[in-house]
């Protein structure tokens, strides 16, 4: 669906004329009083927050006058009403700086797209069959209650759960402290693609447990590995404007840019050199070209620090890892490492970094602390053009996630009753998004009450009880504070830029509601979010800065880095010796292929999957759309008889998925490669029934310091499937403009 249709069809001023103007009696709608002066034709920018992504850019919405059908009472109609039509970067935001990636842009479909739920459900039939019944609020909030005193009652508190993907700014700290004053465990945290590996390593190694700013602007050498930073990895905007400057901000310098990965990336595209290497190697070839810099008396071990005393033979030279024994354990030339070691040396400033697939396997800890550890010998950390932490302003504290998800779904499964007997979901889809072994669908299908603040119909809400939907972000208060991306201490905050379309009501006062009228009330010092959050940002402001000019800028920043404000982690003392080569799922001689399935550029983890915006946005490196493909390098597709667009059968020991197949020269021979996204079995009408889910053949491999899902550990066999097309074909940019061209000739 194009951007005209779409908006045509949900909130565009010519609504009325289509809905209303049809002739049949059945469709006609109200027309509600509008609920705020208009000025026709004048459009206001409102300051909001991007939550497509973990990155927190500030955003810029353009709000004009229109008609949006909505819902009011429990009756469809029309209204006039101020609507978002655009969003853009916040010129003034330390992380977007006027920018906006696509996903971004295509936002401003969650509030309009026409399979949001718009007032509460109650689940009428078998679990996860999907039947639903609207309900109103005071139904579903009694239902709730009566669920939650029931098992206050019974001096159960601790059988309340809450899921939910990683969260932040105050968010985080009512989920947190409701929770902790209800008596019930800390949230259990998910996400597909967790930098828990990295937040560890960087505790380890530096006494942060958060990921890194990178100063690339003014870097001159940046040496990376695995980590997609200009597509899909951590700040991608905020990466993006820094890479421009690195690149053509300083007259007479232009840094060089190396990328070290197994597929090419968005980002390894626009390296000045690519470096392919074997999966889950990163690690040894970092400390390959430590070991070069130490024996050409370039730098000194002690150097590095503490950072240096994680890695095991660090203070003696690293005599296990010279070039020669790195290249048979990389594929990387002896040559190629020592002239990226002097490289990597002689131009300071320089930084290394290391995100994704590296941090993936099971020995993603030894990986990520090698780098680090380079990083620190070169002295790039905390220095101009090299690696910092983003000071973080003190607006409240919050207790961490204490179990993973795996671990709370053997629980379940292992007990005879539910340790968990209600359990909230937030923002999360775990049943789509984690590997068969883990069984998560049947251990929720073991939790008697399940309710979900989701705003769709996707796996893990099918399966729900009660739904409470959430507002849009563009229709609620918002707030956030970046883990990373900038220099200064950021707080971002922004009132809703728009009255909310149907019945649905923000989260956070859904929880600070049930708490007030529990029978045991959970007693919180705020009436509402809007409370809440003007009283953490109290601190922050003063004369120059108050709560109004807060809200005009769309938060509160330094002006100037002082470095972290917040006390760095407790660093512990070196633990056992790390396994320095990976672990793999799947007998070499079975499953011959190594299988990365990566972040689609569209849809990151698959939760995006649903705006059509994104599934129409042409793949940046395969110009693909609609659809979902695996990469094949074309030596390894022309011995076994694969072409273009054949439909082939991917293969693991925990079971097999179909997909056409795309010859792609920038992925090595012995590696396969997928985008996670599509194979949603329900996820409304745009993405429902569409391509393959690579995550569900996935090992149940982990990292085992941080239990975090080693996703890149997976060996796979690969076929074609003879006389059988792809149940998604493979659709591609240029091959349907031709189509188009065609058509229309």
């Amino acid at each position: 669906m194009d951007r005209r249709n779409f908006i045509k069809t949900t909130a565009a001023a010519g609504a009325s004329a289509t809905l209303a103007g049809c002739g049949n009696p059945e469709t006609q709608l109200i027309r509600f009083i509008p609920e705020e002066p208009l000025f026709p034709g004048i459009a206001t920018w409102k300051p909001s927050i991007c939550p497509l992504c973990s990155a927190g850019c500030g955003l810029h919405v353009r709000v004009m006058d229109g008609e949006a059908e909505v819902v009011r009472n429990g009756e469809k109609g029309l209204l006039k009403m101020g609507l978002a039509k655009k969003l853009e970067g916040n010129p003034q935001h330390p992380i977007s700086h006027g920018k906006l990636c696509a996903r971004g842009q295509a936002g401003i479909q969650l509030t309009y797209h026409p399979d949001r739920i718009r007032q509460p459900l109650r689940r009428t039939g078998p679990r996860g069959s999907g039947p639903f019944q609207e309900i109103s609020w005071d139904d579903a909030m009694a239902d709730v209650l009566l669920r939650l005193n029931a098992i206050a009652a019974a001096d159960q508190q601790k059988t309340l759960g809450f899921l939910t993907r990683r969260l932040r700014g105050q968010r985080n700290v009512l989920i947190s402290t409701f929770l902790k004053e209800f008596g019930a465990p800390p949230a259990t945290l998910f996400e597909v693609f967790s930098d828990d590996v990295l937040r560890e390593a960087n505790r380890q190694s530096f006494g942060f447990e958060q990921l890194p700013t990178f100063d690339l602007a003014r870097s001159r050498y940046v040496l990376s590995f695995g980590a997609d930073f200009l597509g899909t990895w951590n700040s991608p905007v905020a990466h993006s404007v820094a890479y421009g400057e690195m690149r053509q901000g300083r007259p007479g310098v232009r840094a060089k840019f190396v990328q070290v990965e197994p597929r090419m990336s968005q980002t390894g595209a626009n390296a000045d050199e690519w470096v392919p290497v074997k999966p889950g190697t990163e690690g040894i070839l970092a400390l390959g070209i430590a070991h070069v810099i130490f024996k050409a008396n370039l730098r000194t071990p002690s150097a590095a620090g503490r950072a240096g005393d994680r890695i095991d033979g660090w203070n003696t030279g690293l005599q296990a890892y010279t070039p020669e024994a790195v290249e048979k354990r990389t594929g990387v030339a002896t040559a190629r490492i020592e002239r990226l070691a002097r490289e990597f040396a002689d131009n300071s400033p320089a930084v290394a970094i290391i995100g994704g697939a590296p941090l993936a396997h099971t020995n993603g800890i030894f990986q990520a602390l090698a780098v680090n550890a380079l990083n620190a010998l070169v002295g790039s950390v905390g220095e101009e053009g090299g690696l910092s932490f983003t000071p973080h302003p003190d607006t409240g504290t919050a207790q961490a996630g204490r179990r993973g998800l795996r671990e709370l779904a053997a629980e379940i499964l292992s007990s005879s009753s539910s340790p968990v007997q209600v359990l909230f979901l937030n923002d999360a889809n775990p049943v789509f998004g984690t590997p068969p072994a883990w069984r998560v669908a049947e251990a929720l299908a073991k939790v008697p009450y399940i309710v979900s603040f989701g705003s769709f119909l996707d796996e893990t809400s099918l399966i729900a009880d009660l739904i409470l939907p959430d507002h849009s972000f563009l229709e609620s208060w918002v707030d956030d504070v970046p883990e990373s991306g900038t220099a200064l201490s950021v707080a971002s905050v922004a009132a809703p830029v728009m009255r909310p379309l149907h019945q649905t009501r923000s989260m956070p006062d859904v929880v600070l509601d049930i708490g007030r009228q529990l029978q045991r009330p959970v007693v919180l010092p705020w009436n509402n979010y809007e409370d809440m959050l003007k009283a953490a940002f109290a601190a922050l402001a003063d004369k120059s800065s108050n709560w109004d000019k807060i809200l005009e800028n769309g938060g509160w920043w330094s002006t100037a880095s002082t470095g972290p404000s917040v006390n760095p982690a407790r660093v512990t003392p070196a633990a056992a010796t790390l396994q320095a080569d990976p672990q793999f799922d799947g007998r070499a001689e079975d499953y011959p292929f190594h299988f990365l399935p990566y972040a689609s550029q569209a849809f990151l983890d698959g939760s995006l999957a649903h705006l059509p915006w994104l599934q129409e946005l042409p793949d940046v490196i395969s110009t693909a759309m609609w659809s979902n493909w695996v990469e094949i390098n074309p030596v390894t597709a022309r011995d076994l008889g694969i072409a273009q667009g054949d439909a082939v059968e991917v293969r693991s020991v925990h079971g097999t998925i179909q997909a056409p197949a795309l010859i792609s020269p920038g992925i090595a021979p012995d590696v396969v490669a997928m985008p996670v996204g599509q194979g949603h079995a329900t996820y409304t009408r745009y993405a429902s029934g569409r391509g393959s889910n690579p995550v569900s053949i996935l090992a149940d491999l982990t990292e085992p310091v941080t239990g975090a899902l080693a996703w890149a550990a997976t060996r796979v066999g690969i076929r074609k499937l003879d006389n059988a097309a792809p149940t998604t074909p493979l659709i591609v940019f240029a091959g349907a403009l031709r189509e188009h061209e065609e058509r229309h000739r």
